[in-house]
Protein backbone atom coordinates (compact mmCIF):
# COMPACT_ATOMS: atom_id res chain seq x y z
CA UNK A 1 0.00 0.00 0.00
CA UNK A 2 1.06 3.56 -0.75
CA UNK A 3 -0.27 6.74 0.83
CA UNK A 4 -0.68 9.40 -1.88
CA UNK A 5 -1.11 13.03 -0.86
CA UNK A 6 -2.83 15.61 -3.05
CA UNK A 7 -0.36 18.11 -1.65
CA UNK A 8 -1.22 21.35 -3.46
CA UNK A 9 -3.76 22.35 -0.82
CA UNK A 10 -2.91 19.95 2.00
CA UNK A 11 -2.57 21.83 5.31
CA UNK A 12 0.87 21.79 6.95
CA UNK A 13 -0.52 20.20 10.15
CA UNK A 14 -1.88 17.28 8.12
CA UNK A 15 1.44 16.81 6.32
CA UNK A 16 3.24 16.65 9.69
CA UNK A 17 0.87 13.91 10.87
CA UNK A 18 1.48 12.02 7.63
CA UNK A 19 5.27 12.33 7.95
CA UNK A 20 5.20 10.91 11.48
CA UNK A 21 2.86 8.09 10.42
CA UNK A 22 5.05 7.18 7.43
CA UNK A 23 8.02 6.68 9.73
CA UNK A 24 6.07 4.93 12.49
CA UNK A 25 4.28 2.46 10.21
CA UNK A 26 6.99 2.40 7.53
CA UNK A 27 4.55 3.05 4.72
CA UNK A 28 5.55 4.67 1.43
CA UNK A 29 4.08 8.19 1.35
CA UNK A 30 4.19 10.23 -1.86
CA UNK A 31 3.21 13.89 -1.99
CA UNK A 32 2.18 15.14 -5.43
CA UNK A 33 1.98 18.87 -6.19
CA UNK A 34 2.52 21.34 -8.99
CA UNK A 35 5.12 23.20 -6.95
CA UNK A 36 8.29 22.19 -5.14
CA UNK A 37 7.70 20.63 -1.73
CA UNK A 38 9.94 20.29 1.28
CA UNK A 39 9.72 16.89 2.87
CA UNK A 40 11.81 15.26 5.59
CA UNK A 41 14.66 13.03 4.55
CA UNK A 42 13.20 9.55 4.78
CA UNK A 43 13.18 6.35 2.81
CA UNK A 44 9.38 6.35 3.26
CA UNK A 45 8.57 9.90 2.12
CA UNK A 46 8.99 11.45 -1.30
CA UNK A 47 7.68 14.45 -3.22
CA UNK A 48 6.76 14.45 -6.89
CA UNK A 49 6.34 17.73 -8.71
CA UNK A 50 4.04 17.78 -11.74
CA UNK A 51 3.56 20.55 -14.27
CA UNK A 52 1.05 23.28 -13.49
CA UNK A 53 -2.47 22.88 -14.77
CA UNK A 54 -5.99 22.03 -13.76
CA UNK A 55 -6.13 18.58 -12.10
CA UNK A 56 -2.62 17.57 -13.28
CA UNK A 57 -1.67 16.34 -9.79
CA UNK A 58 -5.01 14.52 -9.50
CA UNK A 59 -4.45 12.75 -12.82
CA UNK A 60 -0.94 11.71 -11.77
CA UNK A 61 -2.26 10.21 -8.53
CA UNK A 62 -5.11 8.34 -10.24
CA UNK A 63 -2.76 6.96 -12.92
CA UNK A 64 -0.25 5.71 -10.34
CA UNK A 65 -2.40 4.34 -7.54
CA UNK A 66 -3.32 0.70 -7.11
CA UNK A 67 -6.23 -0.99 -5.34
CA UNK A 68 -5.95 -0.61 -1.58
CA UNK A 69 -3.85 2.57 -1.66
CA UNK A 70 -4.88 5.57 0.43
CA UNK A 71 -5.18 9.08 -1.03
CA UNK A 72 -5.27 12.14 1.22
CA UNK A 73 -7.38 14.83 -0.45
CA UNK A 74 -10.06 17.42 0.16
CA UNK A 75 -11.04 17.16 -3.53
CA UNK A 76 -14.30 15.17 -3.63
CA UNK A 77 -14.21 14.46 -7.41
CA UNK A 78 -10.70 13.04 -6.95
CA UNK A 79 -11.93 10.99 -3.98
CA UNK A 80 -14.70 9.56 -6.20
CA UNK A 81 -12.13 8.52 -8.83
CA UNK A 82 -9.94 6.97 -6.14
CA UNK A 83 -12.83 4.93 -4.71
CA UNK A 84 -13.83 3.83 -8.23
CA UNK A 85 -10.26 2.52 -8.60
CA UNK A 86 -10.77 0.31 -5.51
CA UNK A 87 -8.60 2.52 -3.32
CA UNK A 88 -9.49 4.73 -0.35
CA UNK A 89 -9.57 8.49 0.16
CA UNK A 90 -9.33 10.41 3.43
CA UNK A 91 -9.94 14.14 3.70
CA UNK A 92 -8.07 16.45 6.09
CA UNK A 93 -11.12 16.61 8.37
CA UNK A 94 -11.08 12.85 8.97
CA UNK A 95 -13.80 11.66 6.57
CA UNK A 96 -12.90 8.34 4.96
CA UNK A 97 -14.50 8.08 1.52
CA UNK A 98 -15.76 4.60 0.70
CA UNK A 99 -18.03 3.03 -1.94
CA UNK A 100 -20.87 3.46 0.58
CA UNK A 101 -20.55 7.23 1.03
CA UNK A 102 -18.54 8.85 -1.76
CA UNK A 103 -21.50 9.39 -4.11
CA UNK A 104 -23.41 11.27 -1.40
CA UNK A 105 -20.40 13.54 -0.81
CA UNK A 106 -20.00 14.08 -4.57
CA UNK A 107 -23.70 14.92 -5.00
CA UNK A 108 -23.52 17.45 -2.13
CA UNK A 109 -20.38 19.02 -3.62
CA UNK A 110 -21.95 19.22 -7.09
CA UNK A 111 -25.10 20.80 -5.64
CA UNK A 112 -23.08 23.50 -3.87
CA UNK A 113 -21.05 24.07 -7.04
CA UNK A 114 -24.27 24.53 -9.03
CA UNK A 115 -25.54 27.03 -6.44
CA UNK A 116 -22.31 29.03 -6.67
CA UNK A 117 -22.44 28.93 -10.49
CA UNK A 118 -25.97 30.34 -10.44
CA UNK A 119 -24.80 33.32 -8.39
CA UNK A 120 -26.19 32.09 -5.07
CA UNK A 121 -23.91 33.24 -2.23
CA UNK A 122 -22.48 30.27 -0.34
CA UNK A 123 -19.88 29.93 2.36
CA UNK A 124 -16.81 27.82 1.90
CA UNK A 125 -15.75 25.25 4.46
CA UNK A 126 -14.84 26.44 7.93
CA UNK A 127 -11.12 26.74 8.65
CA UNK A 128 -9.45 23.53 9.77
CA UNK A 129 -9.49 23.37 13.57
CA UNK A 130 -7.99 21.18 16.30
CA UNK A 131 -11.03 18.88 16.30
CA UNK A 132 -10.67 18.31 12.54
CA UNK A 133 -6.95 17.62 12.87
CA UNK A 134 -7.56 15.14 15.68
CA UNK A 135 -10.32 13.43 13.66
CA UNK A 136 -7.90 13.10 10.74
CA UNK A 137 -5.13 11.69 12.93
CA UNK A 138 -7.53 9.18 14.51
CA UNK A 139 -8.96 7.99 11.18
CA UNK A 140 -5.49 7.72 9.64
CA UNK A 141 -4.33 5.66 12.60
CA UNK A 142 -7.38 3.36 12.35
CA UNK A 143 -6.83 2.92 8.61
CA UNK A 144 -3.10 2.18 8.95
CA UNK A 145 -3.76 -0.25 11.81
CA UNK A 146 -6.26 -2.16 9.63
CA UNK A 147 -3.72 -2.10 6.78
CA UNK A 148 -1.00 -3.58 8.97
CA UNK A 149 -3.35 -6.23 10.36
CA UNK A 150 -4.82 -7.14 6.99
Amino acid sequence: MVVWVDADACPAQIKEILFRAAERVQVQTILVANHALRVPKSRFIQAKQVESGFDVADARIVAALTAGDLVITADVPLAAQVVAAKAFALNPRGTLYTPDNVQDHLARRNFMDALRSSGEPTRGPAPLNKTDIQAFANELDRFLTRYRMG
